[in-house]
């Protein structure tokens, strides 16, 4: 199916109305970017797949001789007359030097649906700009303020109502979709969730719709729940996509639509960009930043998610890739709140915090809305020790995306920081829930509960961390032995100390690793033998004691307490000595006579 007739008018059709994001987001599918010989932009799927045909009636309703028209009508609208046609013009010029209010004065009576809407979208944005200034004149809140100038929590736009009525049984699609914008701002979410969709069913090609839908849900379940009743259209699957990778809902449905809207629009950016963005949040950075470095040879002056580019260079500590990417945006447009961004990534890997929080404050006052900024602004004084600084920064974060996992768990951190456990309980289990994949999100809060001494709970943190954790990894064995060995609860604690030592002999590491831990498996095989006699119990503690409850004395595994004690005497580690003594201990059991007391 040929979608590029479709894809030119809509170009135009949001390009007309101002829609600037919206045109130059849909007219990337109209691209097909010049590879160098030795570039192939490589991504989650297979060159087989990529030059796969478009999917058939079974998924958009259309077959192989299907018209773009038929699955995707354009609008239907009249024509201008030349007198119309001039006055649009004119206002077009002016909306071009952001003269909104003049646009507005100018088409406040024109009865085309395209003027209307271009007329109206200035009225609103004047209107929300006045507001916005009026908000900022006044002075912040504080406790003890009672005066009639005190700042509200947030801008209030006295216009709306006026905008709304006028915006009354309007039925072309982008007047809906403004009237949606309106509802949304006076916080009739339901209406403007309605208003929004009716639009994108009858003109699916609007992506600034689409991100409206977005910050009007905000809840990647109840996007899920909307799928029967979002038009059957590429653009769905692609919104889809892009919440649910944003939202970290990871399933191979997701990445199976995918590689199936890739086959469609193999030469998309954008797509390439979801590809990257999906590796990275499945952590696999390697494919990440291979894409992105694809991507940046293609259109070296892209700047469209170049901040999770340099979270990916900050995360692999690759500090001269990341300095030589902050030089070139910085180069290409500095005013881009995302490469402000970049620079604080820089200056943060080199731990120079003051520099990297006056970049991510120019980050947020280039747009206040942006969460990322304001969330990894929160880290950096977090770094600086400054608690409140980093918890006021968070929470700024967190009125803009409240799925940003990274700012609850930043939160927690600093009340961590500020000895405040049940508060750090709390934004720790928001962030596990926000990111039930992520081991650290889990690690994280079993050690919470071990610090209020809730043992159970934090026993079942630490192994629903072990499902996600790296083959390699002992971090969550290590802290489930001391948290059996806090119950008393032995046998489990010495399994998980065993555990430990064979994935780091597995690995190669070194022996000062997981020699407490052989120490311990040693202690533990060495107790079976002397079990409830008073020698044992005075050679290795508690664990000789089972209260008659333990099996025979064959049960012990001496050849392994052996070998592990060995290793560790052998070794140059703090735990030399004590290896050396329980090995004398252990050749008194071996001979089968202990020493008295």
């Amino acid at each position: 199916m040929d979608y590029k007739p479709a894809i030119r008018r809509a170009v135009k059709d949001c390009s007309d109305r101002g829609l600037y994001a919206a045109s130059k987001w849909v007219a990337e599918f109209l691209l097909e970017y010049p590879t160098p010989p030795h570039t192939q932009l490589r991504g989650l799927v297979s060159s087989e797949r990529t030059r796969m045909s478009a999917p058939g009636p079974s998924t958009f309703g259309g077959g192989p001789g299907s018209s773009s028209e038929s699955v995707f009508p354009e609008i239907l609208e009249e024509e201008m007359s030349q007198q119309e046609e001039d006055l649009f013009s004119i206002a077009r010029a002016h909306y071009d030097a952001k003269e909104h209010e003049r646009v507005d004065y100018l088409l406040r009576y024109s009865t085309h649906p395209k003027a209307r809407f271009l007329g109206l979208y200035c009225r609103y944005l004047s209107s929300e700009k006045k507001s916005h200034d009026v908000w900022m004149s006044r002075k912040e809140v504080k406790p003890d303020n009672r005066k009639s100038d005190m700042r509200p929590a947030a801008p209030i736009n006295t216009d709306l109502m006026a905008i709304l009525d006028l915006l009354k049984g309007v039925t072309d699609p982008f007047l809906v979709f403004l009237k949606s914008i309106v509802l949304k701002s006076l916080f009739r979410k339901a209406e403007a969730l309605e208003c929004a969709i009716l639009s994108l069913k009858v003109y699916p090609w609007n992506w600034s719709c689409w991100k409206l839908l977005w910050n009007i849900v905000d809840d990647h379940d109840v996007v899920d729940r909307l799928r029967p009743v979002l038009p059957a259209h590429p653009m769905t699957k692609i919104f889809i996509i892009g919440v649910m990778i944003e939202s970290h809902a990871m399933t191979l449905e997701i990445e199976e639509d995918l590689e199936e809207m890739v086959s469609i629009f193999p030469h998309s950016l954008h797509l390439r960009t979801l590809q990257a963005l999906y590796a990275y949040s499945i952590r696999d950075y390697d494919t990440a930043l291979k894409m992105f470095n694809d991507m940046r040879e293609v259109d070296p002056y892209r700047t469209d998610e170049v901040d999770t580019y340099s979270n990916i260079l900050y995360t692999m500590k690759r500090q001269a890739d990341l300095s030589q990417l902050a030089q070139h945006f910085m180069a290409v447009n500095k005013d881009r709140p995302e490469v402000s961004l970049v620079i604080g990534n820089y200056y943060s890997l080199r731990n120079e915090h003051e520099k990297a929080v006056k970049y991510y404050q120019r980050s947020v006052q280039l747009d206040p809305t942006y969460g990322a900024a304001w969330t990894l602004m929160g880290h950096e004084y977090l770094e600086m020790k400054n608690s409140h600084a980093a918890i006021e920064a968070y929470r700024r974060g967190i009125d803009i995306n409240k799925k940003d996992y990274r700012a609850w768990h930043g939160l927690g951190q600093a009340y961590e920081l500020l000895d405040m456990p049940q508060y750090t309980l709390h934004y720790f289990q928001r962030s596990t829930a926000l990111r039930p994949y992520d081991v650290r999100m889990w690690r994280a809060l079993g050690k919470t509960y071990q610090n209020l001494h809730r043992y159970r709970e934090a026993i079942e943190c630490q192994k629903r961390a072990l499902i996600g954790a790296d083959k390699t990894d002992t971090y969550s064995h290590q802290a489930l032995a001391e948290l059996y060995e806090i119950l008393g609860e032995l046998a489990e604690a010495a399994g998980h100390h065993r555990r430990c030592v064979e994935i780091s002999v597995r690995a190669g590491a070194p022996v000062y690793q997981y020699s407490k831990s052989s120490i311990q498996v040693a202690r533990y095989e060495m107790s079976k033998y002397t079990r409830d006699t008073d020698a044992g119990i005075a050679l290795f503690g508690p664990a000789a004691s089972t209260n008659g409850q333990g099996g025979p004395q064959s049960e012990a595994n001496l050849s392994l307490a052996r070998e592990y004690l060995e290793k560790v005497a052998t070794s140059n580690t703090a735990e030399v000595r004590e290896a050396e003594e329980l090995l004398r201990a252990l050749k008194l059991i071996e001979d089968d006579t202990l020493p008295t007391k």
